[in-house]
Order: structure tokens, then sequence, then C-alpha cells
């Protein structure tokens, strides 16, 4: 009499009674306390598990971060995906307050759907609805994991500029007091004409950078001579002329001498009045710097935009790599953009395409150890399609893993590091929402993911 329990699971509701003995025969109880591991994601599949009492929750890795992609209960099926497959484990399975399991080793699984109609039509079943709902949990995570990435990313390239204008703004309110006091004092309102001239070029000089020990000794050069010529607080004035050309800083040293006695309230005064000219170009700068992320973001979002707009994919690239340029860190990126026509697209699903790419170059950079490796970004028109190619120069994608990564769920990353979906995302939106390709051309050293768009939306 095969073990009743059996009956009343949906896989196996059809089965005749000769199949339920054999899972029956083989099977082990087995009985988990709460918060006990059942099996983790990425170990290797040897049994399929039916649940007799109690609950599992399946979680799985994205982000860093444990997703419940599911809770199973009394009568449902856990871990026959990894026999199916061959393949680890793409989740784990964790009680969820005590329960009761029956363990079922794979040879005897396959053995019964190789052998039972019933058992195939069941499993078909349980499979399509577990395959639905899994992709749309993790799929959502997938794009709010991508948001959360480009936020973190955003906020690190707004810090900089955003620090960089108050530190300027901080120092500019001295810098004009010191101004403002040197000219009072060198009676700036009527100055000798060839004072000013000579303060005015000094103002407009270009700047220069020097290695540390070049610096030091051009410093305490400039202390000597201001110190001569009777200048007040020599190192602070030094400290700043030491990054002014020093063609410039020596004509000006030289030829101030027609101030006479003023001549060091009128190095103060070309001093204080480079300091206010820089830090206003700071400020401006990085003001620039942070209009320019606000519009790339805006740009990126297709911000009160309709679903289909007019895009301009170079444009399009560019903004994403703003937003990206703190994965990118020290990656050289090359632009060899073409003349490409703005086509129709769908921007928001299509910016989705791009963050996945550059990201999994990005990745494949760092993992061949690059330094600091290179991305190229390529744009154009072949026939009656514009094309996109996103290139880098890490290790190739190997020959076993090629015909696969476009699948739902496949990754070569560690548990945790990818959910499997980008480039199923990116397959789906340029394939099946623009009627556009993607291929992969790869070779050790070199690969070039490339996209292609029809220049009119059907």
């Amino acid at each position: 009499m095969p073990d009743q329990r059996l009956r009343s699971i949906a896989f196996f509701a059809e089965m005749d009674d000769a199949d339920l003995d054999r899972i029956g025969a083989s099977s082990v109880e087995r009985r988990l306390a709460d918060g006990e591991q059942l099996f983790a994601e990425g170990d290797d599949g040897h049994h399929a598990y039916l649940i007799v009492e109690g609950e599992l929750e399946i979680r799985k890795r994205s982000a860093e971060r444990d997703v419940l992609l599911a809770v199973r209960g009394r009568d449902e099926v856990v871990g026959e995906m990894s026999l199916l497959e061959d393949a680890p484990r793409m989740a784990g399975a964790v009680a969820k307050g005590e329960a009761v399991v029956l363990e079922v080793p794979k040879d005897v699984f396959d053995d019964v759907l190789a052998t039972s109609p019933a058992a195939v039509r069941g499993l078909f079943g349980v499979l399509l609805t577990r395959w639905r709902e899994t992709e749309a949990r993790l799929r959502q995570r997938e794009q709010l994991a991508q948001l959360g990435t480009l936020s973190a990313g955003l906020a690190h390239e707004l810090n900089n500029p955003a620090a960089a204008a108050k530190r300027a703004a901080a120092g500019f309110v001295a810098a004009a007091d010191r101004l403002a006091a040197t000219e009072a004092e060198l009676g700036m309102a009527n100055p000798p004409p060839e004072v000013r001239a000579l303060i005015d070029a000094l103002a407009a000089a270009g700047g220069q950078r020097l290695g540390s020990l070049a610096r030091g000794d051009r410093e305490e050069d400039l202390i000597d001579r201001l110190q001569v010529i009777g200048v007040d607080r020599p190192a602070a004035l030094a400290a700043t002329l030491v990054d002014v050309d020093s063609a410039a800083v020596d004509s000006f040293l030289d030829d101030i001498g027609t101030a006479g006695a003023s001549r060091g309230r009128a190095v103060a005064a070309a001093v204080a009045r480079r300091e206010v000219a820089a830090l206003a170009n700071v400020a401006l700068d990085a003001t620039g710097r942070i209009s320019d992320i606000v519009g790339a973001v805006k740009s990126y979002a297709f911000t009160g935009q309709a679903p289909v707009q007019e895009v301009d994919l170079s444009r399009m690239l560019d903004d994403t790599l703003v937003l990206m340029a703190h994965k990118l860190g020290d990656i050289e990126v090359v632009r060899e953009y073409g003349t490409v026509q703005p086509i129709p697209a769908f921007g928001s699903e299509l910016n989705q395409v791009w963050t996945n790419m550059i990201d999994n170059a990005a990745d494949a950079v760092r993992e061949a150890g690059r330094t600091p490796g290179r991305i190229t970004l390529r744009t154009g028109v072949d026939g009656d399609h514009a094309v996109v190619e996103i290139e880098d120069d890490g290790s190739g994608i190997p020959d076993d893993v090629l015909p696969r990564v476009f699948d739902s769920f496949y990754t070569t990353k560690p548990p945790g590091s990818g959910t499997g979906l980008g480039l199923d995302i990116s397959y789906g939106i340029v394939v099946h929402r623009h009627g556009g390709e993607i291929d992969i051309d790869t070779e050790p050293g070199r690969t070039t993911m490339r996209v292609r768009l029809p220049l009119t939306l059907v």
C-alpha cells in the first residue's frame, strides 16, 4: 500500500500505486527545527523534498541581502529544479517553524519522471507556476537593486563637487576680506598703472602641478624671496604662489619693485586677488558638475515624458556613464560614437540595458585583473538598424557559458552577487519590446555586446 501522504501532493496525485511505492520505499523522513537549513543556494542537488508537515522559506541572495521568494507548505515539492537541470541550487530553503520532509534521491526522482507520464504532467504544472512567480519577484528585486546601486553611486558623485563648492564658498569669504584689506592699504582706488598691470597679470597667469620634492623646493625659495620683499605671512602666500606658473610669479616678483615701499602690500593684494579668482573657479566648476549630474539623472529617467520617445543613443550612453562613474572608477572609457539619428524607443527601459551591460563589462575587467582596464562604447548605423556596441578587455566568456548568458537565473557570479536576470531582462527589452537583436562576440581578452535596434519602432 503506497504512502497516502504522497497521494495528497499535486505532483503525485495521478501516479499509479507502483510509482508511489517506489518513491515511498526510497524516501527518508527528515525533521527540521525552526530556522534549520534544508539546503543552501549554490549547493549541488542530490534530492528532491516533499513537505509533509510545516513550512519552508525559499530564499535567494540578491544585492548582499536575503530575498524571500516564497513560502512552501504541506503537500508541496521543493528542490526539484536543481535535479532537473543538473545544476547547483538557485535558492536556499530554511524551515519556518518545525517541519517534516520526505527526502527523495535524484536517481529515483529521475526514474519516475522517465517512466510516468502522470508525474511529468504534474511536475510541468508545478514548475510553470513557480517559474512565473519567482521570475516576477526577482525581476522586481533586480530593478530595485539596480536603482539602489545607481543611487549609491549618484550620492558619491554628488558629494565630491558639493563638498568642493562648500569649501570654496567658505574660503571665498576670507579671501575676499583679505583682498579688500590689502587693496585698502595699498590705496588701490588709484594705484600706479604699472602696479595694477602686474597684479592683473599675476591673477590671470596659468597654474602648474609640481611633484612633492619640486614643490617643497619651490615653496622654500618663494618664502625666502617674500621675506626679502617684506610681506606679512610669507609662508601662507608662498603656498598659493607655488601653484601658479613659475615664470609668471618670478616675473611678478622681479618687477614689483616699482611699487617701492608698498611692494609687500602689492604682493599681498596680488595673492589675495589670485585666491579669490581660484576659489570662484572651484565653486563654478563644482556647481557645474552638480548641474551636469542632475541633468543626466533627469535624462536617464526620462522624467515627465511619454513611454516612447525619440532618443539619442550616444546621449543615453553618456548619461549612464555619469551615473555609473563610481562603479567604473579608474577604468578607461573610450567613446567611438558615429552619427546616428534619434530613434523611437522606450527610453527608460533601454537605459536599463546599457546599465546592465556596462556593469557586466566593469565586472569582467576587474575580474580579469586589468590595470586600469578599458571599456569601449560605439554607436553606428547598419542598414535599417542603429547599432550599439559595449566592448571590454576582460577575460572573455567561456564556450560552455556563452550559450546560457541570456537564460533566466543563470549566473557565473557567486551566490548573492547576481540574480542571473540582468541579461535576461536586457534581452526581453531589446528583442521583445523593440524588435531588435542582441549578440555577443567574445574571445580571450575581448568581449563585445552588440545591440541592434530598428530605426523605426513597429
